[in-house]
């Protein structure tokens, strides 16, 4: 299992900062550094930027929602990246949450599953081919996309439902979850993924999943500090759904927290449960932050 950095929210980060924390966490070996969009900087060129400062390190958003960007555009803006990073650029993609679509931006939540079907419908062709013909219900597209320095972009899904798992592995390159236990990873993500994979006669796809975690001796601190900093997640419907599977009342439930043996055996767990790809995403003080990142470099 790969283990990655997971860089934050960027609303309160210079592209400089950014730019720092993924050299510092390739000096250090990790295998990744993933940026979400959250009203902040955009992922994708911030990761250009890093891409092109950062010589070896994986670069991915996760997630970038789709809503707001049609394929053809975000196509083009993914190709442009991993150019910029020498083809080591991963898109990772999702849904948002419907209160996000419908009442922030004022875009239609009709049908999230049709919507991500035919977003890849076109985004799929023009990320390898650069040309597609294609009209949906929601989304057309027929136009071309000339890169001249082209790369592979891997595709990967915020995938928790299960036509979206299908999606997931048997359309994309698979899966970066997000507030998903060690058991429901288990018995139901991966199973999943997998299967469709295998229907779909694909590779065994790529499961990422992302937890905060927090090295401390102070693990039921930790865990108030958890409910805290994540309590939104708690009431969106798409992880609370994950929640629930996994038995966790909320956010804290499944964050990694306790001393360095402690924190150890939950990330077994995740290799364990079939991931490819451990996200940290570090949260608590300096010093707390500080001593997880030395403990997660012992376990690369």
């Amino acid at each position: 299992m790969r283990i990655g950095i997971f860089g934050g929210d960027t609303q309160s980060q210079s592209i400089d900062q950014i730019v720092g924390a993924a050299r510092t966490a390739e000096t250090q070996g990790f295998a990744s550094y993933w940026l979400p969009q959250i009203f902040g900087l955009d992922a994708i060129t911030t990761l250009a930027i890093v891409g092109r400062e950062v010589p070896r390190i994986e670069l991915g958003t996760a997630v970038v929602p789709t809503y707001p960007r049609h394929p053809g555009m975000l196509a083009s803006q993914a190709l442009t990246t991993a150019a910029a990073a020498g083809g080591r650029f991963t898109l990772g993609i999702g849904l948002s949450h419907q209160i996000v679509g419908e009442m922030m931006w004022g875009l239609s939540y009709d049908k999230p599953a049709r919507h991500m079907r035919e977003y890849l419908a076109i985004l799929l062709p023009m990320l390898r081919d650069g040309n597609v013909s294609f009209a949906g219900e929601t989304l057309t597209a027929h136009s071309p996309l000339i890169v001249t320095d082209r790369h592979p972009v891997p595709v990967m899904i915020a995938a928790l439902a299960p036509r979206m798992l299908e999606l997931a592995g048997g359309t994309a390159d698979g899966t970066i979850t997000w507030m998903t236990g060690p058991n429901t990873l288990a018995d139901y993500i991966v199973p999943n993924i997998n299967a469709a994979a295998a229907r779909a006669d694909k590779p065994t796809p790529r499961v990422g999943a992302s937890l905060p975690v927090m090295v401390t001796n102070d693990a039921d601190g930790a865990r108030t500090r958890a409910a805290n900093d994540f309590q939104v997640y708690g009431t969106l419907p798409s992880y609370k759904a994950m929640l629930d599977k996994e038995g966790a009342s909320g956010p804290a439930d499944v964050a990694i927290v306790g001393d360095e043996s402690a924190v150890g055996k939950a990330v077994q767990s995740i290799r364990d449960a079939g991931v490819t790809d451990f996200v940290a995403a570090e949260f608590g003080s300096t010093e707390e932050q500080a001593r997880t990142r030395e403990f997660l470099r012992t376990l690369l």
